[in-house]
């Protein structure tokens, strides 16, 4: 096959990045990708930590870059009704934030 041919296929097969950015994957992606690779720890064992530190039912969980840093921001309805965020590194499941959500 020539080389010019083989370019081709090549450019067509595989999606360009724009403006010089990694074509954007879905965030469930990025995280499996992620966990696959050993940069972060898996969705359940982050959850596993919150309950020990911060018990309560889990409303919505975050996969953000923040700082130089993976942080898994998890929302929390704790048993006395209040709504508190915990933000933990997502490599090493280290709690690094918390903070109570104002009414507002």
């Amino acid at each position: 096959m020539k080389p010019i041919a083989l370019l081709t296929i090549l450019l067509a097969t595989f999606p360009l990045a724009v403006g010089g950015q990694e074509p954007a994957l879905p965030d469930f992606e990025i995280a499996e990708d992620a966990v696959a690779r050993g940069e972060i720890l898996p969705l359940a064992e982050i959850l596993k930590k919150v309950q020990t530190t911060h018990p309560g039912r889990v409303t919505e969980v975050e996969l953000e870059f923040s700082d130089g840093i993976r942080v898994y921001e998890v929302d929390v309805v704790t048993p006395d009704g209040r709504l508190i965020e915990v933000d933990l590194d997502a490599r090493t499941g280290e709690v690094i934030d918390f903070e109570e959500e104002d009414d507002d």
